[in-house]
């Protein structure tokens, strides 16, 4: 950040008195630009025994799969934003259950919140963000073509809770 958003002057980063950290302050009009993690969010959607995945048309990691997750905008909630980006990348319908993960990801200042969806049809297909669209079972999960550590974290731990038939929701650090 170089300029103040809310006057236009030059902004300097420093530590704000009483606070602990560097942040952007505006020595002008005093303002200061906090910054925070941006939230992820996105559906591990399920029709039947498959999962549905998302291969990406876009980077970072393009051709990879993925779940369908994206960031959260204003004005929505975890659970809305959950919904709108399964619609937007897999152009699917899910009804949306409860929080399945939630991964910090302090070194790209990020938290992925993953809720657990049931697909109620198997209708689906590419979203401008997708390339392509399909259900996986278990066995067919290409593991080595995910996306991201998450995906792959949040696949695991499904499979793993579907043995077992309990779903707790697991909180999740990344620290590299």
């Amino acid at each position: 950040m170089n300029f103040c958003s809310q006057c236009g002057h030059p902004v300097a980063h420093q530590i704000p008195p009483g606070d602990d950290r560097q942040r952007y302050m505006c020595n002008h009009c005093g303002a200061i630009h906090y910054q925070n993690p941006r939230i992820i969010a996105g559906t591990l959607p399920v029709w039947q025994q498959q999962i549905l995945l998302c291969r990406r048309a876009i980077a970072p990691r393009q051709g990879y799969w993925t779940l369908p997750a994206g960031f959260m905008e204003n004005g929505e909630t975890t659970r809305q934003a959950a919904a709108r980006e399964t619609w937007e990348e897999a152009l699917a319908r899910v009804e949306v259950g409860e929080l399945y993960t939630i991964t910090s990801i302090p070194h790209i200042n990020q938290v992925q919140m993953l809720y657990l969806a049931e697909l109620p049809h198997p209708e689906y297909a590419a979203g401008p963000e997708s390339t392509e669209v399909r259900l996986f079972s278990e066995e067919e999960i290409p593991w080595d073509e995910l996306a991201f550590l998450t995906i792959s974290n949040a696949l695991k731990l499904y499979f793993e809770d579907r043995r077992n038939g309990v779903f707790p929701t697991r909180h999740i650090d990344l620290n590299h």
